[in-house]
């Protein structure tokens, strides 16, 4: 019985190892975006730019992970962004294939009537 609980113990260990060293495989790209919209722009026109960055995932098999939010920050440090979109990637490939996708310029030339300003940040994911 000793020698069948060491053996489960070892699997578990060894399964905890393997997890480890496959999230260190699949590190992702980060792609971080931020929008403040134009003053007049109306509801309406947010949204419609919200709902066309959120079908990207759909149109473009490069993004591996997609979430958005608006801010709610209590610290008044936000500088006007009001949009955060993340946009994950399994490589700098998929991201060059991103960007001059004609889905992605697309959603670019959408946005741009409403744009105040943009931030955009991309990183290698760290533990």
């Amino acid at each position: 019985m000793k020698k069948f609980i060491t053996a489960i113990i070892m699997l578990a260990i060894i399964g905890t190892i393997s997890s480890c060293a496959n999230n260190n495989e699949t590190k992702m790209l980060r792609h971080v975006v931020l929008f403040k919209f134009k003053d007049d722009a109306t509801p309406g026109q947010v949204k419609q730019v919200e709902d066309a960055f959120r079908a990207l995932p759909s149109k473009i098999k490069e993004i591996k992970a997609f979430e958005w939010g608006t801010n709610n920050s209590p610290e008044g440090l936000s500088q006007g962004l009001t949009h955060c979109f993340f946009v994950s990637f399994a490589s700098e490939k998929d991201r060059e294939v991103y960007l001059p996708h004609p889905e992605h310029k697309a959603f670019v030339s959408l946005l741009q009537p409403y744009l105040d300003k943009a931030t955009v940040v991309d990183y290698w994911a760290q533990d």
